[in-house]
Protein backbone atom coordinates (compact mmCIF):
# COMPACT_ATOMS: atom_id res chain seq x y z
CA UNK A 1 0.00 0.00 0.00
CA UNK A 2 1.10 3.71 -0.91
CA UNK A 3 -0.30 6.56 0.65
CA UNK A 4 0.02 9.22 -1.81
CA UNK A 5 -0.38 13.13 -1.28
CA UNK A 6 -3.73 14.50 -1.74
CA UNK A 7 -4.69 18.00 -3.68
CA UNK A 8 -7.92 19.12 -2.26
CA UNK A 9 -8.41 17.31 0.39
CA UNK A 10 -12.07 17.32 1.34
CA UNK A 11 -13.40 18.28 -2.03
CA UNK A 12 -15.33 15.59 -3.61
CA UNK A 13 -15.22 16.45 -7.45
CA UNK A 14 -12.01 18.46 -7.26
CA UNK A 15 -9.38 16.29 -5.57
CA UNK A 16 -6.46 14.10 -6.67
CA UNK A 17 -3.12 12.72 -6.25
CA UNK A 18 -0.21 14.71 -7.62
CA UNK A 19 2.45 12.69 -7.10
CA UNK A 20 0.79 9.56 -8.87
CA UNK A 21 2.13 9.64 -12.15
CA UNK A 22 5.59 9.31 -10.98
CA UNK A 23 3.89 6.06 -8.64
CA UNK A 24 2.86 5.00 -11.94
CA UNK A 25 6.08 5.30 -14.06
CA UNK A 26 7.70 3.65 -11.29
CA UNK A 27 5.20 0.31 -11.24
CA UNK A 28 4.34 0.27 -14.95
CA UNK A 29 0.93 -1.56 -13.60
CA UNK A 30 -0.76 -3.61 -15.91
CA UNK A 31 -4.51 -2.44 -14.83
CA UNK A 32 -5.20 0.55 -12.73
CA UNK A 33 -8.66 0.31 -10.66
CA UNK A 34 -9.91 3.91 -10.42
CA UNK A 35 -12.38 4.15 -7.13
CA UNK A 36 -14.39 7.20 -8.03
CA UNK A 37 -16.82 8.50 -9.75
CA UNK A 38 -16.23 9.11 -13.67
CA UNK A 39 -17.37 12.86 -13.48
CA UNK A 40 -14.50 13.52 -10.64
CA UNK A 41 -11.33 15.24 -11.33
CA UNK A 42 -9.30 12.62 -9.54
CA UNK A 43 -10.53 9.95 -12.06
CA UNK A 44 -9.66 11.84 -15.22
CA UNK A 45 -6.05 12.55 -14.12
CA UNK A 46 -5.76 9.13 -13.01
CA UNK A 47 -7.34 7.47 -16.47
CA UNK A 48 -4.95 10.46 -18.36
CA UNK A 49 -1.47 9.11 -16.74
CA UNK A 50 -2.60 4.83 -16.64
CA UNK A 51 -2.98 4.64 -20.32
CA UNK A 52 -0.45 7.11 -21.11
CA UNK A 53 0.97 4.60 -19.73
CA UNK A 54 -0.68 1.77 -21.96
CA UNK A 55 -2.15 0.88 -18.95
CA UNK A 56 -5.99 -0.96 -18.70
CA UNK A 57 -8.43 1.33 -16.54
CA UNK A 58 -11.39 0.94 -14.34
CA UNK A 59 -13.56 3.12 -12.97
CA UNK A 60 -16.17 2.35 -10.26
CA UNK A 61 -19.43 4.02 -9.79
CA UNK A 62 -22.44 4.33 -7.53
CA UNK A 63 -24.21 7.19 -9.01
CA UNK A 64 -27.89 6.32 -9.54
CA UNK A 65 -29.21 9.48 -10.06
CA UNK A 66 -29.47 11.24 -13.87
CA UNK A 67 -27.45 14.05 -13.34
CA UNK A 68 -25.84 17.02 -15.22
CA UNK A 69 -22.58 18.31 -14.31
CA UNK A 70 -21.00 22.13 -15.48
CA UNK A 71 -17.93 22.18 -17.38
CA UNK A 72 -15.56 21.30 -17.16
CA UNK A 73 -16.71 18.11 -15.10
CA UNK A 74 -19.21 17.42 -18.49
CA UNK A 75 -16.15 17.04 -20.12
CA UNK A 76 -13.74 14.86 -17.70
CA UNK A 77 -17.22 12.60 -17.02
CA UNK A 78 -17.41 12.44 -21.78
CA UNK A 79 -13.47 11.51 -21.74
CA UNK A 80 -13.65 8.85 -18.82
CA UNK A 81 -16.89 7.10 -20.85
CA UNK A 82 -14.98 7.01 -23.58
CA UNK A 83 -11.36 6.10 -22.62
CA UNK A 84 -12.20 3.49 -20.17
CA UNK A 85 -11.62 -0.86 -21.04
CA UNK A 86 -14.30 -1.58 -18.03
CA UNK A 87 -16.86 0.10 -15.86
CA UNK A 88 -18.14 -1.52 -12.65
CA UNK A 89 -20.68 -0.34 -10.41
CA UNK A 90 -22.36 -0.25 -7.54
CA UNK A 91 -26.25 -1.62 -8.38
CA UNK A 92 -28.26 -2.25 -11.57
CA UNK A 93 -29.69 1.18 -10.82
CA UNK A 94 -26.24 2.72 -11.64
CA UNK A 95 -25.86 0.30 -14.46
CA UNK A 96 -28.86 2.27 -16.01
CA UNK A 97 -27.61 5.96 -15.19
CA UNK A 98 -24.20 5.18 -17.29
CA UNK A 99 -26.26 3.24 -20.24
CA UNK A 100 -28.23 6.50 -20.44
CA UNK A 101 -25.74 8.67 -20.45
CA UNK A 102 -24.20 7.41 -23.82
CA UNK A 103 -21.67 4.69 -21.82
CA UNK A 104 -21.16 1.51 -24.30
CA UNK A 105 -18.50 -0.76 -23.35
CA UNK A 106 -17.64 -3.20 -20.65
CA UNK A 107 -19.55 -2.80 -17.21
CA UNK A 108 -20.90 -5.43 -14.12
CA UNK A 109 -22.97 -4.71 -11.39
CA UNK A 110 -20.13 -5.69 -8.31
CA UNK A 111 -21.66 -3.83 -5.04
CA UNK A 112 -18.29 -3.41 -3.06
CA UNK A 113 -20.64 -4.29 0.15
CA UNK A 114 -20.13 -7.93 1.29
CA UNK A 115 -20.17 -9.38 4.39
CA UNK A 116 -18.66 -12.15 6.12
CA UNK A 117 -21.12 -15.23 6.47
CA UNK A 118 -19.27 -16.18 9.38
CA UNK A 119 -20.04 -13.24 11.52
CA UNK A 120 -23.36 -12.41 9.85
CA UNK A 121 -25.06 -16.15 10.62
CA UNK A 122 -28.11 -17.36 11.96
CA UNK A 123 -28.64 -18.16 15.35
CA UNK A 124 -27.70 -21.33 16.32
CA UNK A 125 -31.53 -21.94 18.17
CA UNK A 126 -34.33 -19.88 16.33
CA UNK A 127 -36.38 -17.40 17.73
CA UNK A 128 -39.50 -19.51 18.19
CA UNK A 129 -41.65 -17.84 20.92
CA UNK A 130 -42.75 -14.08 22.09
CA UNK A 131 -43.75 -11.20 19.83
CA UNK A 132 -42.68 -11.66 16.32
CA UNK A 133 -39.40 -8.53 16.75
CA UNK A 134 -39.73 -6.29 13.31
CA UNK A 135 -36.90 -3.98 13.17
CA UNK A 136 -35.74 -1.03 10.80
CA UNK A 137 -31.75 -0.16 10.93
CA UNK A 138 -30.63 2.98 9.55
CA UNK A 139 -30.89 7.09 9.52
CA UNK A 140 -33.36 8.51 10.95
CA UNK A 141 -34.50 10.98 8.04
CA UNK A 142 -37.53 11.50 5.67
CA UNK A 143 -36.22 9.76 2.98
CA UNK A 144 -35.76 6.70 5.05
CA UNK A 145 -39.51 6.67 5.26
CA UNK A 146 -39.92 5.22 9.21
CA UNK A 147 -43.05 7.29 9.31
CA UNK A 148 -45.03 4.91 6.86
CA UNK A 149 -43.65 2.06 8.59
CA UNK A 150 -45.17 3.13 11.86
CA UNK A 151 -48.58 4.25 9.75
CA UNK A 152 -48.27 0.65 9.28
CA UNK A 153 -48.50 -0.82 12.25
CA UNK A 154 -51.15 1.01 13.44
CA UNK A 155 -54.01 -1.80 13.80
CA UNK A 156 -51.89 -4.35 12.78
CA UNK A 157 -53.01 -7.73 14.62
CA UNK A 158 -50.91 -10.12 16.20
CA UNK A 159 -48.27 -10.64 18.77
CA UNK A 160 -45.61 -8.15 17.47
CA UNK A 161 -42.82 -5.49 18.85
CA UNK A 162 -40.72 -2.93 16.31
CA UNK A 163 -37.47 -2.06 17.63
CA UNK A 164 -36.24 1.49 15.74
CA UNK A 165 -32.29 1.49 15.72
CA UNK A 166 -30.48 4.29 14.57
CA UNK A 167 -30.24 8.73 14.83
CA UNK A 168 -30.55 11.45 13.00
CA UNK A 169 -32.72 14.87 13.17
CA UNK A 170 -36.23 12.98 12.57
CA UNK A 171 -35.87 10.99 15.80
CA UNK A 172 -38.43 13.45 17.66
CA UNK A 173 -40.88 13.50 15.33
CA UNK A 174 -40.67 9.59 14.87
CA UNK A 175 -40.84 9.47 18.85
CA UNK A 176 -44.22 11.91 18.63
CA UNK A 177 -45.82 10.04 15.82
CA UNK A 178 -45.46 6.67 18.17
CA UNK A 179 -47.22 8.20 21.01
CA UNK A 180 -50.09 10.02 18.68
CA UNK A 181 -50.52 6.42 17.42
CA UNK A 182 -50.69 4.58 19.90
CA UNK A 183 -47.47 2.54 19.71
CA UNK A 184 -45.35 3.23 22.60
CA UNK A 185 -45.90 -0.02 24.54
CA UNK A 186 -44.62 -1.84 21.26
CA UNK A 187 -42.15 0.27 19.63
CA UNK A 188 -38.31 0.51 21.20
CA UNK A 189 -36.24 3.46 19.81
CA UNK A 190 -32.43 2.64 20.26
CA UNK A 191 -29.07 4.53 19.53
CA UNK A 192 -27.15 3.20 16.98
CA UNK A 193 -24.63 0.64 18.40
CA UNK A 194 -21.23 -0.40 17.60
CA UNK A 195 -20.96 -2.49 14.00
CA UNK A 196 -19.19 -5.24 16.03
CA UNK A 197 -22.69 -5.66 17.87
CA UNK A 198 -24.93 -5.90 15.06
CA UNK A 199 -24.79 -9.85 14.04
CA UNK A 200 -26.22 -10.05 17.43
CA UNK A 201 -28.80 -7.81 17.31
CA UNK A 202 -29.93 -9.26 13.84
CA UNK A 203 -29.88 -13.03 15.30
CA UNK A 204 -32.67 -11.15 17.57
CA UNK A 205 -35.02 -10.19 14.66
CA UNK A 206 -37.92 -11.80 12.82
CA UNK A 207 -38.20 -8.97 10.13
CA UNK A 208 -36.47 -6.16 8.68
CA UNK A 209 -38.05 -3.28 7.29
CA UNK A 210 -36.53 -0.79 4.93
CA UNK A 211 -39.23 1.62 3.11
CA UNK A 212 -37.00 4.01 1.66
CA UNK A 213 -38.69 6.41 -0.50
CA UNK A 214 -36.98 8.29 -3.38
CA UNK A 215 -36.06 12.06 -3.18
CA UNK A 216 -35.24 14.29 -6.46
CA UNK A 217 -31.40 14.02 -4.92
CA UNK A 218 -31.78 11.09 -3.55
CA UNK A 219 -32.25 7.03 -3.74
CA UNK A 220 -31.21 3.81 -2.05
CA UNK A 221 -28.43 2.80 -3.80
CA UNK A 222 -28.07 -0.73 -2.04
CA UNK A 223 -29.40 -1.01 1.27
CA UNK A 224 -26.23 -3.04 3.30
CA UNK A 225 -28.98 -3.51 6.44
CA UNK A 226 -30.79 -5.98 3.61
CA UNK A 227 -27.40 -8.38 3.08
CA UNK A 228 -26.66 -8.22 6.86
CA UNK A 229 -30.00 -9.08 7.92
CA UNK A 230 -30.86 -11.95 5.27
CA UNK A 231 -26.73 -13.24 6.08
CA UNK A 232 -28.38 -13.87 9.44
CA UNK A 233 -31.83 -15.33 8.61
CA UNK A 234 -34.03 -12.46 9.16
CA UNK A 235 -36.97 -12.18 6.70
CA UNK A 236 -36.57 -8.71 4.87
CA UNK A 237 -39.16 -6.44 3.38
CA UNK A 238 -38.29 -3.32 1.42
CA UNK A 239 -39.77 -0.77 -0.88
CA UNK A 240 -39.31 -0.80 -4.73
CA UNK A 241 -36.99 1.85 -4.78
CA UNK A 242 -33.78 2.54 -6.06
CA UNK A 243 -31.98 -0.85 -5.59
CA UNK A 244 -33.77 -2.53 -2.69
CA UNK A 245 -35.93 -4.87 -5.11
CA UNK A 246 -32.73 -5.62 -6.95
CA UNK A 247 -30.98 -6.29 -3.95
CA UNK A 248 -33.66 -8.40 -2.13
CA UNK A 249 -35.00 -10.25 -5.43
CA UNK A 250 -37.18 -13.10 -4.73
CA UNK A 251 -35.83 -13.57 -1.07
CA UNK A 252 -37.97 -11.40 0.29
CA UNK A 253 -41.20 -9.33 -0.53
CA UNK A 254 -41.15 -5.64 -1.43
CA UNK A 255 -44.07 -2.95 -1.55
CA UNK A 256 -44.81 0.41 -3.50
CA UNK A 257 -43.21 3.06 -2.54
CA UNK A 258 -45.19 5.21 0.17
CA UNK A 259 -47.77 2.81 0.01
CA UNK A 260 -49.04 2.40 3.98
CA UNK A 261 -51.64 -0.39 3.19
CA UNK A 262 -49.15 -2.46 1.10
CA UNK A 263 -46.65 -2.82 4.27
CA UNK A 264 -49.55 -3.14 6.61
CA UNK A 265 -50.71 -6.00 4.27
CA UNK A 266 -47.43 -7.79 4.21
CA UNK A 267 -46.24 -7.24 7.74
CA UNK A 268 -49.95 -9.17 8.93
CA UNK A 269 -49.27 -11.94 6.32
CA UNK A 270 -46.26 -12.28 7.57
CA UNK A 271 -46.80 -12.68 11.12
CA UNK A 272 -49.86 -14.84 10.84
CA UNK A 273 -47.51 -17.54 8.51
CA UNK A 274 -44.16 -18.60 10.59
CA UNK A 275 -43.64 -20.96 7.50
CA UNK A 276 -43.54 -18.23 5.25
CA UNK A 277 -40.66 -16.08 7.03
CA UNK A 278 -38.84 -19.54 7.39
CA UNK A 279 -38.94 -19.95 3.58
CA UNK A 280 -37.62 -16.55 2.80
CA UNK A 281 -35.10 -16.71 5.96
CA UNK A 282 -33.56 -20.03 4.21
CA UNK A 283 -33.91 -18.15 0.54
CA UNK A 284 -32.51 -14.68 2.05
CA UNK A 285 -29.19 -16.41 3.83
CA UNK A 286 -28.64 -18.34 0.08
CA UNK A 287 -29.07 -15.30 -1.89
CA UNK A 288 -26.00 -13.73 0.27
CA UNK A 289 -24.11 -16.68 0.54
CA UNK A 290 -24.02 -16.57 -4.11
CA UNK A 291 -23.80 -12.91 -4.46
CA UNK A 292 -23.04 -10.52 -1.52
CA UNK A 293 -20.29 -12.48 0.60
CA UNK A 294 -17.02 -10.32 0.83
CA UNK A 295 -15.18 -13.64 -1.13
CA UNK A 296 -17.70 -13.80 -4.02
CA UNK A 297 -17.23 -9.74 -4.76
CA UNK A 298 -13.66 -10.32 -4.50
CA UNK A 299 -13.33 -13.59 -7.32
CA UNK A 300 -15.67 -11.39 -9.62
CA UNK A 301 -13.41 -8.32 -9.38
CA UNK A 302 -10.73 -10.77 -9.96
CA UNK A 303 -12.45 -12.45 -12.34
CA UNK A 304 -12.83 -8.73 -14.69
CA UNK A 305 -9.02 -8.32 -14.08
CA UNK A 306 -7.77 -11.75 -15.81
CA UNK A 307 -10.13 -10.68 -18.19
CA UNK A 308 -8.70 -7.81 -19.44
CA UNK A 309 -4.93 -9.05 -19.02
CA UNK A 310 -6.13 -11.60 -21.83
CA UNK A 311 -7.42 -8.81 -23.99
Amino acid sequence: MEVLPLAFNGQFHLHFYPTLGRLLRKTQPDIVHIDEEPYNLATFHANRLARHLGAKTIWFSWQNLLRSYPLPFAWMERYNLKNIDYAIVGSHTAAKIWHDKGYAGQLAVIPQFGVDPKLFTPPAQPRTTGPVHIAYVGRLVPEKGVDLLLRALADLPGAWDLTIQGSGPEAENLQTLTKTLGLHAHVKFRNQILSTEMPKFYQDMDILVLPSRARPNWTEQFGRVLVEAMACGVTVIGSETGEIPHVISDAGLTFPEDNVDAIHTILKRLIENPTLRAELSTRGRNRVLDHFTQHQIAQETVRIYRKLQRT
